[in-house]
Order: structure tokens, then C-alpha cells, then sequence
């Protein structure tokens, strides 16, 4: 918890654009952690469908989407073990730390190791140092704020701007390196952007508030063999299913959706169920669940930039530039362009507002309608034959899909950490990757359903569906509010 000192210090920073100086040091490692994700996951469902002789793996499209839906899954599936390491045993800069460390090695793997071995060793390890990094950066730029602090939401904008100053210049670079010289040499240049990170967050990390080096709820010695049992025999289990042949990677997505629905569900009863939670708490806990619900529904057709958006970009739309083939990757910058363009515009409208912006809820709702709007977007595009989509076309939707997003996305961030119990900050942070992550896994499922010969029916289907639970959200936003208990 943030002493009166601290929230005092807190307030009356505002070295960074009118927030805390030490924002400035998260904005960095989170951009460089993004510069190599987006820069790996720009080119690596390529190299999974691509025939061998075009230097990937040759494996079906379909698959390849559910893979790599099943690998986003993965990374914020990740966020409970590693918020519960924050809370429980080593702080959230600690594991922020140990996290990013675990991605450089994923990257590395995957720029070394040849074929399959490289895909499973370095997904793995990029997934899961992922999850732990992404909930804990979230939950250290809450510690930076006092309760009541109307900079808060500003601040997450801001926070957000430099996770796509990194989504944006990835890609670019991997993209290019892999349609110029090689994959595993765009996965080199996301390894070496998680070590500048890791540099540069080095030299920072002694700034972060005592609150950053805190374990909120310390996991008592005599329980240490029991977790160290369980964590044994999950991973065990997991040995057991692949090699059994039982996990398989097309049916990897649904695995994982069950994973992250179960996991969902338990640790929405844990908060809910314990006694370190107050009767406020737990009714700001239930309010989220609504989010939780339309941030699903968001996230399965955003998270579809990285799987259907781009096997579209490969098969269907026109890249010519002036006589050069744009690679595909290069799509994947266009949303963190508008993000950067417009990050800042958003913060200030939030800012300038203040109490007289819409509720969060609300928020939530029109992020969930306006992305189901992006996809019927498509609808006049399709039923072309190869290369005949209009690259203008597609960057226009990627604007709406941005609008979307920036309702909701670090929007959600900050709600998580308003909402969450004292003793369970950083891992109701996971709660709201959570959703990302069922959000991802769905966009490669969906994927497999995807064709170019039914694109008007499967873009008009998800875009409708997202519509309605966007207006249902709204029509109980009250309802919500009161559950909030003072939380806007």
C-alpha cells in the first residue's frame, strides 16, 4: 500500500509529462519487451505456413492460426503464475526482472534452434516471461499513483504509448530482415531488443516506490513444499498429455481455452472467497466480471491482427509500393501508428474531463461495439479474388480498431487496479489479462473458420456479435456503478 509520504511525492511529481519520473523507466522496459513481441509475433505464423523452401515450416494455414492463438493464450494465461509470485513470494519488480530475462532467452531459441524445437522452446519461454512481465509492469504503474488520483488514467495512456512505440518499429524491422535475409534473423533482432530492455531497466529499477519491492500476501514457509508439489505435478501433467499424444496442435487452441476458463474461474472465487476481502472489495470484484466479459469479446476479434488480419495481408491484399512488395509484417505497425497518433489525445481528453468523462463501463461498452464496427468494415472488401483488397481500405479499418482499443485496453489496465483488493493487487491484474488471453486464444480458433470464399458471412457474424454485447454492457452500466462503490 502507498504510505501518505509516497502518495504526497506522487502527487506532486510530475517530471514526466505530468506524471511520476519513474514512469518513464516502466515506459521503457514495457516499449523494448514489445519492440521484440510484436517484432517475433509479426513473422512467426509466416514462418509456421510457409513452405520449406520458403523458409518456414510448411504447416497448414488453419493450424498455423490456432497455434499461434493457442501461443497468445499462453502469454496472458501466464499472468496468474506470475502475479501469484509477485504477491506471494517475490515482489513485482523482482519478477518483472526474472521475467524479462526468461523472454530473451525465448527469443534467442528461436533465433538459434532449428524447426520445431526452436518454435516450442522459444514460444514457451517468451509466452510465460511474457505473463509474468506484462501483469507486473501493469501493476508497478499503479503503485505510482495515490487512490483518487485523477492522473491515473492519463498515466496508463501514456504507459500505453510506449507499448506501441515498440509494437511499431518490431515489426518493421523483423519484417524486413525475414523477407530480406532470413526468419531466424528478424528473431535475432528481438532477442537484442529484450536485452536493451533489460539494460535500461537495470539502471532504473532502484527508483520504483517501496511499493513496487513489496510482497503483499507472503507465502508462509510451512506452505513452500505444497506449492513446490503442485507446481511439480502440473507441469508433469502437461508432459504427460503432449507426449501421450493427447495435445496436439490442432487441438492446442481448445486446450488452452479451457485452461484459461478454469483458471478464470478459480481465481475469480479465490479473491471473492477470501477473508482478506472486505464486503466493498468483493462487490468491486463482482462488478468486474461484466468487463471481464465484453473484454473477451473485444479481444477475440482484435487479438485477429495477428492470425486472420495476416494471412489476409498475405493472400488478399494489395502491398505494391511503387513497384516493391511491402512484407507482411509491416501491417501489424499500421495499429501502433494510430496509437501513437492518437495515445495522447485520449489522455488529454481524460485529463481535461476528469470527473465528467464516461464511467469505465461505459467505456467498455463502446470500445466492444466499436470493434464489432471495424469488422462489418470488412464486408465491402470481400469476395475479391488474390492481391485485390486496397491496402487503404485495410488501414482505415485498423483506425477503427484503434479507436476501439484505446477505450478499452488501458483503460481496463487502470480499472484492474482500482478494483482490486489489497491483498490481491497484482493478481486481479491477471484477472484482466485473462481476458486478453481467452480473447486470443478464440482469435486463433475462429481463425480456422476463416476462408476467402465466406469472408462477408464470418467478418458480419463476429462484427454483429460484438455490437450486442456492446450495447448490453451499456444498457447496465448503472448497475455496475453501484457495485464499483465509488470507482469510476
Amino acid at each position: 500500500m502507498i504510505s501518505q509520504t509516497q502518495s504526497v511525492e506522487t502527487t506532486q511529481d510530475r517530471g514526466f509529462f505530468g506524471q511520476p519520473r519513474v514512469l518513464a523507466n516502466l515506459f521503457g522496459v514495457e516499449m523494448w519487451e514489445r519492440f521484440s513481441f510484436y517484432g517475433m509475433q509479426g513473422i512467426v505464423l509466416l514462418y509456421l505456413y510457409y513452405s520449406v523452401s520458403q523458409g518456414g515450416l510448411g504447416m497448414d494455414e488453419g493450424t498455423a492460426s490456432a497455434v499461434i492463438g493457442a501461443y497468445g493464450g499462453l502469454v496472458y494465461l501466464s499472468t496468474i503464475p506470475g502475479a501469484w509470485l509477485a504477491d506471494r513470494v517475490l515482489g513485482s519488480e523482482r519478477t518483472l526482472f526474472y521475467s524479462a530475462c526468461l523472454i530473451m532467452l525465448g527469443h534467442i531459441a528461436l533465433s538459434v534452434l532449428p524447426g520445431y524445437a526452436g518454435v516450442v522452446a522459444g514460444l514457451l519461454m517468451v509466452g510465460i516471461g511474457s505473463g509474468g512481465l506484462k501483469a507486473n509492469a501493469t501493476a508497478l504503474v499503479g503503485t505510482l499513483y495515490a487512490e483518487g488520483d485523477e492522473r491515473r488514467d492519463a498515466g496508463f495512456s501514456l504507459f500505453y504509448l510506449g507499448i506501441n512505440l515498440g509494437a511499431l518499429f518490431g515489426p518493421l524491422l523483423t519484417g524486413l530482415l525475414q523477407q530480406e535475409v532470413g526468419f531466424h534473423v528478424g528473431f535475432a533482432a528481438a532477442a537484442l531488443g529484450m536485452f536493451l530492455g533489460l539494460v535500461q531497466y537495470t539502471i532504473g529499477r532502484k527508483q520504483l516506490p517501496e511499493a513496487a519491492h513489496e510482497v503483499h500476501n507472503p507465502l508462509p514457509a510451512s506452505e513452500r513444499p505444497k506449492v513446490i508439489g503442485i507446481a511439480v505435478a502440473a507441469v508433469a501433467a502437461v508432459l504427460a498429455l503432449v507426449l501421450g499424444g493427447f495435445v496436439t496442435p490442432e487441438n492446442l487452441a481448445t486446450w488452452v481455452i479451457w485452461a484459461t476458463v478454469v483458471g478464470a474461474v478459480m481465481l475469480f472465487l479465490r479473491i471473492i472467497t477470501s477473508k482478506k476481502v472486505d464486503a466493498v472489495e468483493r462487490g468491486r470484484v463482482w462488478a468486474f466480471v461484466p468487463m471481464f466479459l465484453a473484454s473477451t469479446a473485444f479481444w477475440s476479434l482484435y487479438q485477429q491482427q495477428f492470425t486472420v488480419v495476416t494471412i489476409y495481408s498475405d493472400t488478399r491484399l494489395d502491398r505494391d509500393l511503387f513497384g516493391w512488395e511491402m512484407p507482411v509484417s509491416w501491417i501489424q505497425s499500421v495499429n501502433p501508428v494510430f496509437i501513437i497518433l492518437l495515445a495522447g489525445v485520449f489522455a488529454a481528453m481524460w485529463t481535461k474531463m476528469g470527473p465528467r468523462q464516461p464511467s469505465t463501463p461505459m467505456k467498455f461498452a463502446l470500445g466492444t461495439a466499436i470493434m464489432g464496427v471495424a469488422f462489418l468494415l470488412f464486408i465491402p472488401m470481400a469476395g475479391g479474388g488474390a492481391n485485390s483488397a486496397p491496402l487503404l481500405g485495410l488501414v482505415g479499418i485498423l483506425l477503427v480498431f484503434t479507436i476501439a482499443e484505446l477505450l478499452l485496453s488501458p483503460v481496463g489496465l487502470s480499472l484492474a487496479t482500482k478494483l482490486a483488493p489489497e491483498a490481491f493487487r497484482t493478481q486481479m491484474v491477471s484477472l484482466f489479462f485473462l481476458s486478453v488471453a481467452l480473447g486470443s486464444v478464440l482469435a486463433g480458433y475462429l481463425g480456422k473458420f476463416y476462408s476467402a470464399d465466406h469472408e462477408a458471412a464470418y467478418f458480419g457474424v463476429l462484427g454483429l456479435m460484438s455490437v450486442v454485447v456492446g450495447l448490453v454492457l451499456a444498457a447496465f452500466t448503472k448497475p455496475i456503478r453501484r457495485l464499483m462503490a465509488g470507482v469510476h
